[in-house]
C-alpha cells in the first residue's frame, strides 16, 4: 500500500509566517475539539451507571495501579499512532483514543469533586477549568513571545514524572495520602510540560503534524486540570 508522504520536511519554525500561523490555528482548533470531545464523552459516561461504577471500583489498591498502567499503555500507543505515521487518519485515531481514555480515568476524580461540592459540582469544575485555561494561556504566551526552545526540560520532566509515579505507587500500596503539596508539585510539573509541548509544536513538528501536536498539548492541559481540580476538591 503506498504511503502518502508529505514532501515538506521542515519543522514549523522554519516555515514562512503565513504557513506557521495556519499550522498554529489548526493545532489549537484540534485542541479545542479534543477538549469538547472530552466533555461530551465524560457527560456520556456519567449517564451510564455501569461505567461510573466500574471506574469507581478500580480506584482502590492494585486495581488503581492496573488502571494507571493501562492508561499509560494507551497513552503510549496513542502517541505512537499520532507521531509515527504520515497518515492523517492515524493521527486522528491516536487523538480520539487518548481523549476517550482520559475521559474514563477522570470519572473518579470528577465524582469526588461532585461529592465534595455538595451539589455545586458545576462551580468547582468551572473554577478548575478557568484556572487551568488561564495558566495554559500564560505559559503558551511565554513560549510564543520568547521563541525559546524548551526541549532542555525533557530530562527534568522525565525524572519528575518517574518520582511522581513512584510516590503514587507507594501511596497506593501503603495507604498514605500524598497530600496538598504533591498536587502543587504536579501542577508545577504539568506547567513545565506545557512549556515543553508548546515548544515542541514550534521546533519539532512538521506542517502536516498538527493533530499530533494537539495531542501533546491536550495531554499536558489535562494533567494540569487534574491536579488543579484535585486541589480545589480538597479545599
Amino acid at each position: 500500500m503506498e504511503n502518502q508522504q508529505i514532501p515538506n520536511l521542515k519543522v514549523v519554525s522554519q516555515l514562512d509566517e503565513q504557513t506557521r500561523v495556519a499550522f498554529y490555528k489548526k493545532t489549537y482548533a484540534h485542541l479545542a475539539g479534543a477538549v469538547l470531545l472530552f466533555v461530551l464523552v465524560e457527560t456520556l459516561f456519567f449517564q451510564i451507571p455501569a461505567v461510573v461504577n466500574f471506574a469507581l471500583s478500580l480506584t482502590g489498591g492494585i486495581s488503581w495501579l492496573l488502571l494507571l498502567g493501562g492508561f499509560m499503555l494507551v497513552t503510549n500507543y496513542a502517541e505512537k499512532l499520532a507521531l509515527n505515521s504520515d497518515s492523517v487518519q492515524t493521527h486522528y485515531a491516536g487523538l480520539i483514543l487518548y481523549v476517550v481514555a482520559e475521559a474514563f480515568i477522570f470519572i473518579p476524580l470528577i465524582f469526588i469533586a461532585m461529592m465534595a461540592a455538595d451539589g455545586g459540582a458545576f462551580n468547582i469544575l468551572y473554577q478548575a477549568a478557568i484556572v487551568t485555561l488561564s495558566l495554559f494561556t500564560g505559559l503558551s504566551a511565554i513560549v510564543f513571545m520568547t521563541r525559546k526552545d524548551f526541549s532542555f526540560l525533557k530530562s527534568a520532566l522525565t525524572i519528575g514524572f518517574f518520582i511522581a509515579l513512584g510516590l503514587i505507587v507507594a501511596g497506593t500500596l501503603f495507604g498514605f495520602d500524598l497530600g496538598l503539596w504533591f498536587s502543587v508539585g504536579m501542577v508545577v510539573l504539568a506547567s513545565g510540560s506545557i512549556l515543553y509541548q508548546t515548544s515542541n509544536m514550534i521546533h519539532k513538528y512538521q506542517e502536516h503534524q498538527h493533530v499530533a501536536a494537539s495531542l501533546g498539548l491536550f495531554a499536558s492541559l489535562m494533567l494540569l486540570f487534574w491536579y488543579i481540580l484535585s486541589i480545589l476538591s480538597n479545599d
